[in-house]
This record gives structure tokens, C-alpha cells and sequence, in this order.
């Protein structure tokens, strides 16, 4: 565990919190406009040509990526709340060593010290990236 003052956590709490509750806002807002999208006027209830019906399919998997994205960062934001309640937050998951504050204030669902996570990015920058 790092050596974050009480202070310290109270703050990356609030940081949480007010994250936690903009991102659910924001999934709400996106579930509730699902059906009353711009490209609706494009396409009508019946797609022109396919064209109109693959803009209108990509716009639709657009909307659901970026639900996708929110809901991950929920998740990161509720493990990070569990790792403050089990005294494992602010150390880092390769090296143990403590997270900086000033880095859990920008990123407060980080895992990694800046260093692990740059080795991290090296070693898995291609992954899940489709080739031909």
C-alpha cells in the first residue's frame, strides 16, 4: 500500500464519486437517446440505399461502443473503490511500489506506477489489434 494520508484518500474519494456518478448519468443519457439518433433522419424507417443502412448500422455500433466504454470505467471505478476498502489502493499491481499522488488525482482508477504502466504499454501495445 502507498503512503497516502487520509486527506489524500477523502480527495481521490470525491475524484471517484463525482467520476462514478458522470459516467452513469452519461450511460442513462445514451440508453435513452438510443432510438432518437440524427441518423434516423438520414435513414427513415426504411434505408434508401445501402449506404444510408451502413451509416445508419455503424452509428448504431458506435452508440454501443461508447456504452461499452462507460461500463468498463464504471467497473475500474468500483475496483478501485473495493481496493480502498481493502487497504490495497495506490500500490502498484506489478512492482508493489506506491503509486503517486499526483497521478492517482488525474487517473484515480490506476493500477500502475507510471514506469509499470509504460512497460505495460510497450509490452501489450499490439494486442487484440487484428492483422492482416
Amino acid at each position: 500500500m502507498s503512503e497516502l494520508s487520509q486527506e489524500q484518500l477523502t480527495q481521490i474519494k470525491e475524484v471517484l464519486n463525482q467520476r462514478y456518478q458522470t459516467v452513469i448519468e452519461e450511460v442513462r443519457e445514451e440508453l435513452a437517446n438510443a432510438g432518437q439518433h440524427q441518423y434516423i433522419e438520414i435513414i427513415g424507417n426504411v434505408p434508401a440505399d445501402s449506404g444510408d443502412a451502413s451509416m445508419g448500422d455503424m452509428l448504431a455500433d458506435l452508440n454501443a461502443a461508447m456504452i461499452d466504454r462507460q461500463i468498463l470505467e464504471i467497473r475500474d471505478i468500483e475496483a478501485a473503490r473495493l481496493r480502498i476498502k481493502n487497504n490495497e489502493f495506490g500500490a502498484c499491481q506489478d512492482c508493489g511500489e506506491g503509486i503517486a499522488f499526483e497521478r492517482l488525482m488525474a487517473y484515480p482508477t490506476a493500477k500502475r506506477c507510471i514506469s509499470c504502466q509504460q512497460q505495460y504499454e510497450k509490452t501489450y501495445a499490439t494486442e487484440n489489434i487484428p492483422s492482416l
